[in-house]
Protein backbone atom coordinates (compact mmCIF):
# COMPACT_ATOMS: atom_id res chain seq x y z
CA UNK A 1 0.00 0.00 0.00
CA UNK A 2 1.18 3.43 -1.01
CA UNK A 3 1.43 5.78 1.86
CA UNK A 4 2.36 8.99 0.11
CA UNK A 5 -0.96 10.84 -1.16
CA UNK A 6 1.59 12.67 -3.49
CA UNK A 7 3.34 9.43 -4.87
CA UNK A 8 -0.06 8.18 -5.51
CA UNK A 9 -1.35 11.55 -7.76
CA UNK A 10 1.92 10.92 -9.33
CA UNK A 11 1.67 7.32 -10.47
CA UNK A 12 -2.44 7.94 -11.46
CA UNK A 13 -1.30 10.81 -13.44
CA UNK A 14 1.56 9.07 -15.40
CA UNK A 15 -1.12 6.20 -15.92
CA UNK A 16 -3.34 8.08 -17.20
CA UNK A 17 -1.49 10.14 -19.35
CA UNK A 18 0.42 6.85 -20.43
CA UNK A 19 -3.03 5.66 -21.84
CA UNK A 20 -4.04 8.39 -23.08
CA UNK A 21 -1.06 8.76 -25.00
CA UNK A 22 -0.97 5.17 -26.42
CA UNK A 23 -4.59 5.45 -27.64
CA UNK A 24 -3.59 8.38 -29.16
CA UNK A 25 -0.55 7.42 -30.98
CA UNK A 26 -3.19 4.45 -32.16
CA UNK A 27 -5.74 5.83 -33.47
CA UNK A 28 -3.61 8.37 -35.30
CA UNK A 29 -1.51 5.58 -36.80
CA UNK A 30 -4.46 3.93 -38.16
CA UNK A 31 -5.85 7.07 -39.24
CA UNK A 32 -2.64 7.72 -41.35
CA UNK A 33 -2.73 4.30 -42.34
CA UNK A 34 -6.08 4.18 -43.77
CA UNK A 35 -5.56 8.11 -45.07
CA UNK A 36 -2.82 6.84 -47.48
CA UNK A 37 -4.57 3.38 -48.37
CA UNK A 38 -7.62 5.43 -49.52
CA UNK A 39 -5.33 8.24 -51.52
CA UNK A 40 -3.65 5.30 -52.74
CA UNK A 41 -6.99 3.83 -54.19
CA UNK A 42 -8.06 7.01 -55.45
CA UNK A 43 -4.94 7.51 -57.50
CA UNK A 44 -5.42 4.07 -59.32
CA UNK A 45 -8.86 4.57 -59.83
CA UNK A 46 -7.92 7.28 -61.76
CA UNK A 47 -5.35 5.86 -63.75
CA UNK A 48 -7.60 2.66 -64.68
CA UNK A 49 -10.21 5.57 -66.43
CA UNK A 50 -7.52 7.52 -68.04
CA UNK A 51 -6.29 4.01 -69.65
CA UNK A 52 -10.07 3.37 -70.26
CA UNK A 53 -10.44 6.69 -72.04
CA UNK A 54 -7.22 5.91 -74.09
CA UNK A 55 -8.02 2.25 -75.35
CA UNK A 56 -9.88 1.45 -78.07
CA UNK A 57 -11.81 -1.24 -79.78
CA UNK A 58 -11.51 -2.32 -83.55
CA UNK A 59 -15.12 -3.58 -84.82
CA UNK A 60 -13.46 -7.48 -84.76
CA UNK A 61 -13.45 -7.09 -80.69
CA UNK A 62 -9.88 -6.90 -80.26
CA UNK A 63 -8.50 -4.04 -77.77
CA UNK A 64 -5.96 -1.36 -79.23
CA UNK A 65 -4.05 0.12 -76.66
CA UNK A 66 -1.75 3.86 -76.88
CA UNK A 67 1.84 3.43 -77.17
CA UNK A 68 4.60 3.93 -74.46
CA UNK A 69 5.15 7.36 -75.16
CA UNK A 70 1.40 8.31 -74.76
CA UNK A 71 -0.16 5.88 -71.84
CA UNK A 72 -1.60 7.98 -69.19
CA UNK A 73 1.25 7.23 -66.67
CA UNK A 74 4.74 7.48 -67.79
CA UNK A 75 5.58 5.21 -64.53
CA UNK A 76 3.70 2.17 -66.83
CA UNK A 77 6.44 2.91 -69.49
CA UNK A 78 9.22 2.13 -67.33
CA UNK A 79 10.71 -1.60 -66.27
CA UNK A 80 10.20 -1.94 -62.86
CA UNK A 81 8.75 1.40 -61.80
CA UNK A 82 6.53 0.13 -59.09
CA UNK A 83 3.49 0.94 -61.39
CA UNK A 84 1.83 -2.03 -63.39
CA UNK A 85 -0.93 -2.39 -66.14
CA UNK A 86 -2.50 -5.82 -67.89
CA UNK A 87 -5.75 -6.17 -69.24
CA UNK A 88 -7.57 -9.70 -70.18
CA UNK A 89 -11.06 -10.89 -71.01
CA UNK A 90 -11.36 -13.46 -68.66
CA UNK A 91 -9.25 -14.33 -65.81
CA UNK A 92 -8.28 -17.87 -66.31
CA UNK A 93 -6.76 -16.75 -70.07
CA UNK A 94 -3.63 -15.07 -70.39
CA UNK A 95 -3.25 -11.39 -70.65
CA UNK A 96 -4.50 -9.36 -74.08
CA UNK A 97 -1.96 -6.71 -72.99
CA UNK A 98 1.07 -5.50 -70.46
CA UNK A 99 2.09 -2.59 -69.80
CA UNK A 100 6.29 -2.17 -70.63
CA UNK A 101 6.73 -1.96 -66.88
CA UNK A 102 5.38 -5.25 -66.84
CA UNK A 103 8.00 -7.19 -68.48
CA UNK A 104 10.34 -7.89 -66.09
CA UNK A 105 8.15 -9.06 -63.94
CA UNK A 106 5.30 -12.58 -64.01
CA UNK A 107 1.67 -11.70 -63.94
CA UNK A 108 -0.38 -11.67 -60.97
CA UNK A 109 -3.40 -14.21 -61.30
CA UNK A 110 -6.18 -11.76 -61.70
CA UNK A 111 -9.61 -11.80 -59.78
CA UNK A 112 -12.70 -11.85 -61.59
CA UNK A 113 -14.54 -8.46 -61.69
CA UNK A 114 -17.84 -7.92 -63.01
CA UNK A 115 -18.83 -5.30 -65.56
CA UNK A 116 -18.66 -1.41 -63.70
CA UNK A 117 -17.23 -3.30 -60.77
CA UNK A 118 -14.28 -2.19 -59.23
CA UNK A 119 -12.04 -4.37 -56.68
CA UNK A 120 -8.91 -4.13 -54.49
CA UNK A 121 -6.68 -6.85 -53.50
CA UNK A 122 -3.23 -6.91 -51.08
CA UNK A 123 -1.28 -9.04 -52.42
CA UNK A 124 2.43 -11.05 -52.70
CA UNK A 125 4.00 -11.81 -55.24
CA UNK A 126 7.75 -14.15 -55.89
CA UNK A 127 9.73 -11.22 -55.19
CA UNK A 128 8.40 -11.06 -51.39
CA UNK A 129 6.99 -7.74 -51.93
CA UNK A 130 3.81 -6.11 -50.83
CA UNK A 131 1.35 -5.17 -53.61
CA UNK A 132 -2.31 -2.89 -53.94
CA UNK A 133 -4.18 -4.58 -56.95
CA UNK A 134 -7.03 -3.00 -58.48
CA UNK A 135 -9.54 -4.86 -60.97
CA UNK A 136 -11.96 -3.04 -63.11
CA UNK A 137 -14.44 -4.70 -65.10
CA UNK A 138 -15.39 -2.75 -68.39
CA UNK A 139 -17.35 -3.25 -72.15
CA UNK A 140 -17.10 -1.60 -75.32
CA UNK A 141 -20.23 -2.19 -77.91
CA UNK A 142 -19.49 -1.79 -81.07
CA UNK A 143 -21.11 -2.29 -84.44
CA UNK A 144 -20.15 -6.08 -84.55
CA UNK A 145 -21.30 -6.82 -81.11
CA UNK A 146 -20.08 -6.32 -76.99
CA UNK A 147 -16.94 -6.66 -76.04
CA UNK A 148 -15.96 -7.24 -71.82
CA UNK A 149 -12.83 -6.42 -70.33
CA UNK A 150 -10.79 -6.63 -67.20
CA UNK A 151 -8.07 -3.70 -66.98
CA UNK A 152 -5.84 -4.06 -63.93
CA UNK A 153 -3.49 -2.05 -62.04
CA UNK A 154 -0.71 -3.35 -59.67
CA UNK A 155 0.91 -1.23 -57.67
CA UNK A 156 3.78 -1.36 -54.66
CA UNK A 157 2.62 -1.35 -51.39
CA UNK A 158 6.78 0.12 -50.36
CA UNK A 159 6.11 3.43 -50.82
CA UNK A 160 3.24 3.51 -48.03
CA UNK A 161 5.27 1.53 -45.64
CA UNK A 162 8.22 3.83 -46.16
CA UNK A 163 5.83 7.01 -45.23
CA UNK A 164 4.12 5.34 -42.65
CA UNK A 165 7.59 4.66 -40.94
CA UNK A 166 8.84 7.97 -40.92
CA UNK A 167 5.40 9.47 -39.82
CA UNK A 168 5.40 6.72 -36.61
CA UNK A 169 8.87 8.36 -35.97
CA UNK A 170 7.88 11.61 -35.85
CA UNK A 171 4.58 10.86 -33.99
CA UNK A 172 5.92 8.93 -31.25
CA UNK A 173 8.79 12.15 -30.97
CA UNK A 174 6.27 14.58 -30.93
CA UNK A 175 4.43 12.33 -28.55
CA UNK A 176 7.52 11.86 -26.31
CA UNK A 177 7.94 15.46 -25.74
CA UNK A 178 4.28 16.16 -25.22
CA UNK A 179 4.49 13.06 -23.01
CA UNK A 180 7.96 14.75 -21.02
CA UNK A 181 6.34 18.21 -20.45
CA UNK A 182 2.95 17.13 -19.47
CA UNK A 183 4.36 15.00 -17.01
CA UNK A 184 6.73 18.02 -15.70
CA UNK A 185 3.71 20.59 -15.76
CA UNK A 186 1.73 17.49 -13.73
CA UNK A 187 4.42 17.18 -10.92
CA UNK A 188 4.46 21.02 -10.62
CA UNK A 189 0.55 21.57 -10.57
CA UNK A 190 0.37 18.56 -8.01
CA UNK A 191 3.65 19.81 -5.76
CA UNK A 192 1.42 23.67 -6.24
CA UNK A 193 -1.89 22.01 -5.37
CA UNK A 194 -0.52 20.02 -2.31
CA UNK A 195 1.21 22.47 -1.11
CA UNK A 196 -1.39 24.27 1.99
CA UNK A 197 -1.26 20.29 2.90
CA UNK A 198 2.23 20.91 3.87
CA UNK A 199 1.76 24.29 4.98
CA UNK A 200 -0.53 22.81 7.35
CA UNK A 201 1.82 20.00 8.56
CA UNK A 202 4.10 22.66 9.19
CA UNK A 203 1.86 24.56 11.43
CA UNK A 204 0.93 21.45 13.18
CA UNK A 205 4.48 20.57 13.90
CA UNK A 206 4.63 24.16 15.21
CA UNK A 207 1.52 23.47 17.27
CA UNK A 208 3.52 20.13 18.69
CA UNK A 209 6.37 21.82 19.40
CA UNK A 210 4.55 24.71 21.65
CA UNK A 211 5.52 27.82 19.30
CA UNK A 212 1.92 28.02 17.73
CA UNK A 213 -1.43 27.53 19.56
CA UNK A 214 -3.80 26.92 16.39
CA UNK A 215 -3.72 26.98 12.75
CA UNK A 216 -3.82 30.46 11.34
CA UNK A 217 -2.80 30.26 7.70
CA UNK A 218 -5.51 31.26 4.44
CA UNK A 219 -6.14 27.72 3.18
CA UNK A 220 -8.86 26.64 0.30
CA UNK A 221 -12.00 25.89 0.67
CA UNK A 222 -11.74 22.69 1.33
CA UNK A 223 -8.46 22.55 3.38
CA UNK A 224 -10.19 25.44 5.03
CA UNK A 225 -13.13 23.32 6.69
CA UNK A 226 -10.40 20.80 7.66
CA UNK A 227 -8.22 23.22 9.14
CA UNK A 228 -11.32 24.83 11.26
CA UNK A 229 -12.24 21.69 12.46
CA UNK A 230 -8.60 21.40 13.96
CA UNK A 231 -9.15 24.75 16.05
CA UNK A 232 -12.25 23.99 16.94
CA UNK A 233 -10.58 20.69 19.04
CA UNK A 234 -7.71 22.69 19.96
CA UNK A 235 -9.66 25.16 21.50
CA UNK A 236 -11.98 22.26 22.92
CA UNK A 237 -9.16 20.63 24.23
CA UNK A 238 -7.49 23.64 26.28
CA UNK A 239 -11.12 24.51 27.53
CA UNK A 240 -11.19 20.88 29.01
CA UNK A 241 -7.92 21.41 30.42
CA UNK A 242 -9.35 24.30 31.69
CA UNK A 243 -12.25 23.01 33.27
CA UNK A 244 -10.01 19.44 34.68
CA UNK A 245 -7.99 22.07 36.50
CA UNK A 246 -11.37 24.54 37.60
CA UNK A 247 -12.85 21.37 39.15
CA UNK A 248 -9.54 20.12 40.63
CA UNK A 249 -9.38 23.88 42.55
CA UNK A 250 -12.72 23.99 42.89
CA UNK A 251 -12.98 20.53 44.60
CA UNK A 252 -10.43 21.13 46.56
CA UNK A 253 -11.60 24.65 47.61
CA UNK A 254 -14.81 22.99 48.59
CA UNK A 255 -13.35 20.05 50.39
CA UNK A 256 -11.55 22.40 53.12
CA UNK A 257 -14.45 23.32 55.21
CA UNK A 258 -15.88 19.70 55.48
CA UNK A 259 -12.48 18.50 56.29
CA UNK A 260 -12.10 21.51 58.88
CA UNK A 261 -15.56 20.21 60.75
CA UNK A 262 -14.13 16.84 60.76
CA UNK A 263 -10.46 17.97 62.38
CA UNK A 264 -12.34 20.25 64.48
CA UNK A 265 -14.64 17.20 66.15
CA UNK A 266 -11.59 16.97 68.93
CA UNK A 267 -12.27 14.06 71.33
CA UNK A 268 -15.10 11.03 70.31
CA UNK A 269 -18.35 12.32 71.14
CA UNK A 270 -22.18 11.41 70.73
CA UNK A 271 -22.45 13.09 67.72
CA UNK A 272 -19.61 12.22 65.86
CA UNK A 273 -21.03 9.37 63.99
CA UNK A 274 -23.40 11.78 62.54
CA UNK A 275 -21.16 14.77 62.11
CA UNK A 276 -19.01 12.46 60.16
CA UNK A 277 -21.67 11.22 57.97
CA UNK A 278 -23.22 14.29 57.07
CA UNK A 279 -19.89 15.57 56.00
CA UNK A 280 -18.63 12.75 54.51
CA UNK A 281 -22.23 13.37 52.31
CA UNK A 282 -21.68 16.48 51.39
CA UNK A 283 -18.10 15.89 50.36
CA UNK A 284 -19.14 12.83 48.08
CA UNK A 285 -21.60 15.04 46.36
CA UNK A 286 -19.12 17.59 46.47
CA UNK A 287 -17.11 15.23 44.24
CA UNK A 288 -20.06 14.39 41.98
CA UNK A 289 -20.28 17.97 40.99
CA UNK A 290 -17.04 18.76 39.99
CA UNK A 291 -16.68 15.31 38.51
CA UNK A 292 -20.00 16.16 36.37
CA UNK A 293 -18.81 19.31 35.25
CA UNK A 294 -15.70 18.36 34.47
CA UNK A 295 -16.54 15.71 32.11
CA UNK A 296 -18.42 18.14 29.82
CA UNK A 297 -16.97 17.39 26.68
CA UNK A 298 -18.10 19.77 24.13
CA UNK A 299 -16.87 17.26 21.22
CA UNK A 300 -18.06 18.02 17.40
CA UNK A 301 -17.29 14.14 16.76
CA UNK A 302 -20.48 13.43 19.14
CA UNK A 303 -23.28 11.97 17.28
CA UNK A 304 -26.50 14.48 16.69
CA UNK A 305 -29.34 14.62 19.33
CA UNK A 306 -32.80 15.74 19.08
CA UNK A 307 -33.29 18.76 20.70
CA UNK A 308 -37.13 18.79 21.29
CA UNK A 309 -37.51 15.30 22.50
CA UNK A 310 -35.10 15.82 25.25
CA UNK A 311 -36.44 19.42 25.81
CA UNK A 312 -40.11 17.38 26.29
CA UNK A 313 -38.39 14.86 28.99
CA UNK A 314 -37.06 18.25 31.18
CA UNK A 315 -39.94 19.88 31.03
CA UNK A 316 -42.31 16.88 32.29
CA UNK A 317 -39.80 16.13 35.00
CA UNK A 318 -40.12 19.85 36.39
CA UNK A 319 -44.19 20.10 35.54
CA UNK A 320 -43.91 17.52 38.17
CA UNK A 321 -42.19 19.09 40.87
CA UNK A 322 -43.53 22.64 40.15
CA UNK A 323 -47.26 21.05 39.72
CA UNK A 324 -48.58 23.54 42.08
CA UNK A 325 -48.06 26.26 39.95
CA UNK A 326 -50.10 25.28 37.39
CA UNK A 327 -47.52 26.54 34.79
CA UNK A 328 -48.61 26.38 30.76
CA UNK A 329 -45.24 25.53 28.79
CA UNK A 330 -45.35 25.72 25.03
CA UNK A 331 -42.70 23.80 23.65
CA UNK A 332 -42.27 25.18 19.26
CA UNK A 333 -38.47 23.93 19.33
CA UNK A 334 -38.33 22.28 15.42
CA UNK A 335 -38.81 18.61 15.98
CA UNK A 336 -36.30 18.02 13.65
CA UNK A 337 -33.50 20.09 15.45
CA UNK A 338 -30.35 18.11 15.76
CA UNK A 339 -27.00 19.58 18.16
CA UNK A 340 -24.12 18.02 18.64
CA UNK A 341 -24.39 17.80 22.63
CA UNK A 342 -23.83 15.60 24.69
CA UNK A 343 -27.20 14.54 25.74
CA UNK A 344 -25.81 14.57 29.55
CA UNK A 345 -24.74 18.58 28.96
CA UNK A 346 -28.00 19.62 27.06
CA UNK A 347 -29.87 18.14 29.90
CA UNK A 348 -27.76 20.00 32.39
CA UNK A 349 -28.29 23.21 30.68
CA UNK A 350 -31.76 23.24 30.44
CA UNK A 351 -32.07 21.60 33.79
CA UNK A 352 -30.32 24.43 34.87
CA UNK A 353 -32.69 27.58 33.24
CA UNK A 354 -36.07 25.54 32.83
CA UNK A 355 -35.64 25.14 36.78
CA UNK A 356 -34.76 29.34 36.90
CA UNK A 357 -37.61 29.24 34.68
CA UNK A 358 -40.39 27.57 36.72
CA UNK A 359 -39.10 29.11 39.86
CA UNK A 360 -40.26 32.52 38.79
CA UNK A 361 -42.33 32.59 36.12
CA UNK A 362 -46.26 33.44 36.82
CA UNK A 363 -47.92 30.82 34.42
CA UNK A 364 -46.19 30.53 31.53
CA UNK A 365 -43.12 29.65 29.40
CA UNK A 366 -41.99 29.51 25.81
CA UNK A 367 -39.51 26.88 24.10
CA UNK A 368 -38.38 27.78 20.84
CA UNK A 369 -35.86 27.65 17.64
CA UNK A 370 -34.11 29.16 14.77
CA UNK A 371 -31.52 29.57 12.87
CA UNK A 372 -29.67 32.34 11.58
CA UNK A 373 -25.91 32.52 9.22
CA UNK A 374 -25.41 28.73 10.57
CA UNK A 375 -26.40 29.65 14.06
CA UNK A 376 -28.75 27.32 15.87
CA UNK A 377 -30.91 29.41 18.04
CA UNK A 378 -33.07 28.48 21.26
CA UNK A 379 -34.62 30.38 23.37
CA UNK A 380 -36.69 30.31 26.63
CA UNK A 381 -39.11 32.68 27.61
CA UNK A 382 -41.65 33.35 30.67
CA UNK A 383 -43.85 36.09 32.26
CA UNK A 384 -41.70 36.19 35.83
CA UNK A 385 -40.27 39.47 36.72
CA UNK A 386 -37.02 39.18 34.64
CA UNK A 387 -33.80 39.95 35.30
CA UNK A 388 -32.41 43.51 35.61
CA UNK A 389 -29.51 44.80 32.77
CA UNK A 390 -27.01 45.20 36.21
CA UNK A 391 -27.77 42.11 38.04
CA UNK A 392 -26.83 39.98 34.09
CA UNK A 393 -23.11 40.24 34.42
CA UNK A 394 -23.36 38.82 38.38
CA UNK A 395 -25.79 36.44 38.15
CA UNK A 396 -23.78 34.49 35.83
CA UNK A 397 -20.41 34.50 37.42
CA UNK A 398 -20.51 31.64 40.28
CA UNK A 399 -22.02 32.11 43.76
CA UNK A 400 -23.79 35.55 41.79
CA UNK A 401 -27.65 35.58 42.25
CA UNK A 402 -30.06 38.59 41.82
CA UNK A 403 -32.42 37.81 45.11
CA UNK A 404 -30.40 36.57 47.86
CA UNK A 405 -34.04 35.78 49.42
CA UNK A 406 -34.59 32.82 47.59
CA UNK A 407 -33.84 29.58 48.05
CA UNK A 408 -30.71 28.35 45.56
CA UNK A 409 -26.56 28.48 45.47
CA UNK A 410 -26.71 30.73 42.52
CA UNK A 411 -23.84 28.55 40.55
CA UNK A 412 -26.53 27.23 37.94
CA UNK A 413 -26.03 29.95 35.12
CA UNK A 414 -22.42 29.44 35.88
CA UNK A 415 -22.56 25.76 35.18
CA UNK A 416 -24.51 26.55 31.84
CA UNK A 417 -22.22 29.28 30.82
CA UNK A 418 -19.04 26.93 30.95
CA UNK A 419 -21.06 24.02 29.24
CA UNK A 420 -22.20 26.25 26.86
CA UNK A 421 -18.75 27.80 26.06
CA UNK A 422 -17.27 24.46 25.86
CA UNK A 423 -19.40 23.67 22.65
CA UNK A 424 -18.17 27.16 21.24
CA UNK A 425 -21.81 28.50 21.83
CA UNK A 426 -22.84 31.29 23.66
CA UNK A 427 -25.74 32.34 26.06
CA UNK A 428 -27.75 35.54 26.11
CA UNK A 429 -30.12 36.86 28.51
CA UNK A 430 -32.59 39.69 27.93
CA UNK A 431 -36.27 40.72 27.95
CA UNK A 432 -39.07 38.34 26.75
CA UNK A 433 -41.63 39.13 25.15
CA UNK A 434 -43.69 37.50 27.64
CA UNK A 435 -42.78 40.17 29.82
CA UNK A 436 -40.21 37.83 32.08
CA UNK A 437 -36.36 36.66 31.16
CA UNK A 438 -35.28 35.68 27.61
CA UNK A 439 -32.70 33.31 27.85
CA UNK A 440 -30.71 32.19 24.62
CA UNK A 441 -28.46 29.72 23.51
CA UNK A 442 -26.79 29.96 20.20
CA UNK A 443 -25.10 26.55 19.04
CA UNK A 444 -23.20 26.13 15.38
CA UNK A 445 -25.57 24.16 12.66
CA UNK A 446 -25.07 20.75 12.22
Amino acid sequence: MINSLYLRLSLTAILVISVFLAATATVLDNAYLEGSKLALRERMLGIVYQLLTASQVDENGHLIMPLPTDLPSPQLALPDSGWYAFVSRNPEDSPIWRSPSLRTLPTPTPFPVKVGEKHWQELKLDDEKAYYLLGFGFQRTVKTGVFPFNFYLLTELAPIENDLHAFRQRLWSGLAGAAVLLFTVQVWLMRWGLKPLREVGGELSAIESGTAVEIAGHYPYEVKKLTDRINILLIQERARQTRYRNALADLAHSLKTPLAVLLSTGEPTEDLAHTVQEQATRMLRIVERQLQRAGASGSTTLPPIAVAQVTERVTASLSKVYRWKNITVTNEIDPGLLLRLDEADLIEILGNVLDNAFKWSHSRILLRSRKHNHLVILSIDDDGPGILAEDINRILLRGGRADESTPGHGIGLSVVTDVVEAYQGRLNIGVSKLGGALIEFEFAEV
